[in-house]
């Protein structure tokens, strides 16, 4: 059987080193993953030139998530609320659409002991921001939840998502970050780097952060606020319980080597810092 993870770029993707070795520790010899660069008008005759036989599922990155709904013959309520998959799981002829990434934000704060936020900030209005306030539904926060974004003017989609979600979001520029983070938690769904302005801000409250950011590790604003003592969760934990997620989808099997796959990702990003740095 095979799998793979689609997206543009995706040449970086740490999920066929993450997957690899689940197959490997659960003993699928005959199972293989692989990566291949894919946009949205390349997506659907992608999917054509897959034998059902053969494939069983597809990891998908930008900017796939919201055309792998449109393609898909299934699609799940919180892939539909969230307004994107990230999966998509064989079913006979037709794929479902599935998002696993919202069990993976909840998953790694769960994991760092972040508990159940009273209130929080995201950082940034796309995609992974409204799974960021999907996560925050699921792990019961109660308070109120602002999302801070570099242009106001395109937040159409996020806010969406937190009315289909029940979990209608207060609206606000990123540049008055200061003034909106005296909060339990801070997820920032910003592209590498793009926090890095904001490090100060949040080196001086009290709110815990969760980066989405995984390479390079750790991020200048993860770094601010390990400093001061604040709980930094970051983007690897997130991106290995989605794919561990994945895997059970696509293979059938609950018991999935979440050890093996950590260990794996690990090396991996260790290997990389290191030819980064010679």
């Amino acid at each position: 059987m095979r799998a793979a993870v689609l997206g543009s770029p995706v040449a970086h993707s740490l999920s066929p080193v993450l997957h690899s070795a689940a197959y490997t520790a659960m003993g699928l010899r005959d199972w293989s993953y692989g990566l291949f660069e894919c946009d949205e008008k390349g997506l659907a005759p992608f999917l054509d030139g897959l034998d059902p036989a053969e494939w069983a599922g597809l990891s998908l990155t930008m900017p796939l998530k919201r055309r792998a709904m449109e393609l898909a013959t299934e699609v799940e309520d919180l892939a539909a609320a969230v307004g994107g998959a990230n999966t998509l799981v064989r079913r006979g002829a037709g794929w479902a659409a599935r998002n696993t990434d919202v069990a993976g934000i909840a998953q790694a704060l769960t994991e760092a002991g972040a508990g159940t936020p009273r209130d929080a900030v995201v950082l940034g209005a796309g995609a992974t921001a409204a799974s960021a306030l999907a996560a925050l539904r699921e792990l019961g926060t109660p308070g109120p939840v602002t999302v801070l974004a570099r242009d106001t003017g395109r937040t159409g989609e996020v806010t969406a998502a937190a009315e289909r979600l029940g979990r209608p979001v207060r609206v606000a520029p990123l540049a008055e970050a200061a003034r909106h983070l005296d909060v339990d938690l801070v997820l920032s769904t910003l592209p590498s780097g793009a926090a890095d302005a904001h490090a100060e801000q949040l080196a001086a409250c009290r709110a815990d952060l969760f980066d989405v950011i995984y390479d390079p590790w750790p991020t200048v604003a993860v770094g601010a606020v390990a400093a001061r003592g604040g709980r930094v969760v970051g983007g690897f934990p997130m991106l290995l319980h989605q794919a561990a997620a994945q895997v059970r989808l696509m293979t059938g099997i609950e018991d999935v080597p979440v050890g093996a796959m950590r260990a794996a990702g690990e090396a991996e990003l260790a290997r990389r810092s290191a030819s980064a740095g010679s």
